[in-house]
């Protein structure tokens, strides 16, 4: 039983599921967004091409991540990365070229995200998010994280767009909401992956709302760093917490 347990961890394509792990999600959720906006704003791609841009580098990483024999770190979160960055891309595009609105664009990522969860659970019989080992729930593993993070995105500028909130105020009631989940995970027997899709969801708006708050300006209730510095931060802080977790196992 022990082998059978050390052959899985060795194949296993997924990072492991701990606190360094939630963390590092809203890092790279923040940059998705601060990098987002540089290619759309910023450089003045405009969301079209800026999702093609995003959409090219998400397809490449993913390919090669599903290539891979074995979890390697720094791949791995290059493709959260690029679930983040083409999440706010897919979420601008649906609202400010389509005219969709959050609202609307939120209804419709959710619908895709448990579209996409009851056909995993139907087609593998169970719904996993680690370890992961088989192709198959690997690549329902990806969508189901690109739709969340699109559904993020979408939701998070709904509270600012049009629930009216600072973007002090929407991080505050995200991150209110994942502490509920966190302590549900403790003290109810809610199955931890319902948990574990909700946080997901909800750790996309904090870190968007976070990156927001870094580069919109002063009279938008930002704090005006611009889009440029905000994304190199957040490169040098995830790249550092993926070395140190690499190195110590951890995740």
């Amino acid at each position: 039983m022990k082998k059978s347990l050390n052959t899985k961890d060795t194949l296993n394509k997924v990072a492991k599921i701990t606190l360094l792990f939630w963390l590092m999600k809203i890092i790279a959720t923040t940059l998705g967004e601060t990098l987002g906006d540089l290619l759309a704003h910023t450089l003045h791609l405009g969301y079209a091409i800026g999702l093609a841009v995003t959409g090219v580098f998400f397809l490449v990483v993913l390919t090669i991540q599903l290539k891979a024999k074995k979890y390697i770190p720094a791949l791995y979160w290059l493709v959260i990365i690029g679930t983040t960055t083409v999440g706010t891309e897919i979420s601008d595009f649906m609202d400010r070229t389509l005219h969709l609105g959050y609202l609307a664009g939120s209804l419709i990522l959710i619908t895709l995200l448990l579209n996409t969860l009851w056909i995993w659970n139907y087609t593998v019989g169970k719904i996993e998010v680690h370890p992961i080992f088989n192709k198959k729930v690997e690549l329902f593993y990806w969508i189901a994280i690109l739709f969340s993070n699109s559904l993020g995105t979408a939701f998070g500028d709904f509270l600012s767009d049009n629930a009216g909130l600072s973007y002090l105020q929407g991080a505050m009631l995200t991150a209110g909401v994942i502490a509920v989940v966190v302590l549900l995970h403790y003290v109810s027997k809610i199955n931890y992956v319902i948990l574990f899709w909700v946080a997901f969801i909800f750790t996309r708006p904090f870190g968007a709302t976070f990156g927001d708050l870094l580069t919109k300006t002063t009279a938008e209730g930002g704090l005006d760093l611009g889009t440029i510095p905000a994304t190199l931060v957040s490169v040098v802080l995830l790249s550092m917490l993926v070395f140190y977790s690499h190195k110590k196992k951890l995740v």
